[in-house]
């Protein structure tokens, strides 16, 4: 059984502040102090110190978050295989693209197996790295960047990362100069989206930015988005399966960008994570 103190650690790790943790774990404030005190004492470091007035946490306490995690996550998973029947049951993630538009068939062949089980979460990459470290998912299929110093990773594809329009507008199938998408409405996932992320990126490295389209707007649902590039109102960056998906649209490119990027298995770094990556992997069409 996991420690109290390890679950009051890893709740103010999240919201980072001694009256919220309390309040979120029904506990005076003053007991979540001494949870704190406690592991400081018996770890022989400080936590968390006050930057003026903003809680921050030490390198020490990073060291001892991914530990917990793992160590929560591993708990769960005993738990619940001590109380499985036989076959697989998954609990996984997936970015908004992956989720829509690549593993559909994946999914298809792990399901075919009649013992197998499986939960999926389609959210953008912030979110679900936020589950995988309360150990709600096995492992998230996460386009776009995150924090390797954190999770334990493995490939599992590659994807080019290109323009997307309908096929009746002027950039359909053409490699275009970027001066010249600026007088667009560039239509954008949500802040803390992997294509956004890559997007913006990309804009830095020019020195440029999304405030230099004519127009952005942003959607969270990628099925609208795709249906109003479809109908011409606007142009956007995804993978290039999102376009295999739909023949009303059309790829375009950027003079001097090629950009191929990695949809990769994000997971904690323990063997229940690595078996549930291996055990779903097993089913990938080749």
């Amino acid at each position: 059984m996991i420690d109290a103190r390890i679950e009051t650690f890893l709740t103010l790790c999240r919201v980072m502040n001694y009256r919220r943790t309390a309040e979120e774990l029904n506990m005076t404030q003053p007991a979540v102090t001494q949870h704190i005190h406690y592991l400081e004492n018996f770890y022989g470091c400080k936590l968390f110190i006050y930057d003026r007035k903003n809680l921050k946490m030490t390198s020490e306490a990073k060291m001892l978050k991914k530990y917990a995690e793992n160590v929560v996550y591993q708990e769960k998973k005993l738990k619940a295989q001590l109380g499985e029947k036989g076959g697989r049951c998954l609990s996984i993630g997936a970015t908004k693209t992956i989720g829509e538009y690549v593993i559909a068939e994946h999914i298809s062949e792990y399901l075919k197996e009649p013992s197998n089980n499986i939960s999926i979460y389609v959210d953008n990459t912030e979110r679900l790295l936020q589950l995988l470290s309360d150990g709600e998912v096995d492992f998230a299929l996460v386009e776009g960047f995150f924090d390797s110093s954190q999770y334990a990773s493995r490939l599992y594809r590659k994807e080019p990362f290109v323009g997307l329009c309908s096929t009746e507008h002027p950039f359909a199938n053409r490699v275009v100069s970027l001066d010249e998408i600026w007088n667009e409405n560039l239509i954008l996932r949500e802040e803390g989206s992997g294509t956004r992320n890559i997007l913006e990126q990309l804009l830095i490295s020019r020195n440029r930015s999304f405030s230099d389209f004519r127009r952005i707007t942003t959607i969270s649902n990628f099925g609208l988005i795709v249906r109003l590039i479809e109908t011409g109102n606007g142009i956007t960056f995804a993978y290039r399966a999102v376009r295999e998906q739909s023949t009303k649209l059309a790829e375009f490119s950027i003079a001097g960008w090629d950009i191929v990027r990695e949809f990769n298995y994000v997971y904690l770094d323990t063997p229940f994570s690595e078996q549930a990556v291996n055990d779903f992997d097993s089913f990938k069409i080749i």
